[in-house]
């Protein structure tokens, strides 16, 4: 009967205490780990920050409290930044774009009155076909009147 007590408090319960811490410290950790993300970990640091402070007696303000809750939505908080950020975008983007449609406008209607085209009257020039030197034989404009 001492033999049996003997055999199990000096080889089965030690054996059995190390299949147990060598399952929750090797097996469990690496299966914890393995589900760990950056998300959690950040989650975790007003977690370590509060223990810390209780620990050390230190009062924490309550904007310390608010940079934990930030870390740990992080990925909320980044959301409403990069849509703020492309609304910006957005709207630079239209102002740029309507800029352009207006330069091209402008840029059209000097095309159209030919201001380039500058050569086209030293053409007629040489041709015989002349102006009247004078604006005494061109007709006067009157808003609404017609001339027969």
């Amino acid at each position: 009967m001492w033999k049996r007590i003997w055999q199990v408090w000096t080889i089965d319960k030690p054996a059995a205490l190390g299949d147990w811490l060598w399952q929750i410290l090797v097996v469990e950790l690496a299966a914890l780990l393995d589900r760990l993300t950056l998300r959690k970990l950040i989650a975790l640091i007003p977690v370590v920050i509060l223990i810390g402070a209780y620990w050390h007696r230190i009062p924490l303000p309550p904007e310390l409290m608010l940079v934990g809750d930030l870390l740990a939505y992080i990925d909320i908080f980044s959301m409403i930044f990069l849509v703020g950020l492309f609304t910006r975008v957005g709207t630079v983007m239209a102002v740029v774009r309507q800029a352009i449609d207006v330069v091209g406008g402008v840029l059209r209607r000097v095309h159209r009155f030919g201001i380039r085209h500058r050569r086209a009257k030293d053409g007629m020039r040489r041709k015989g076909l002349t102006r009247a030197e004078s604006d005494d034989d061109d007709p006067g404009v009157i808003a609404g009147l017609a001339w027969a």
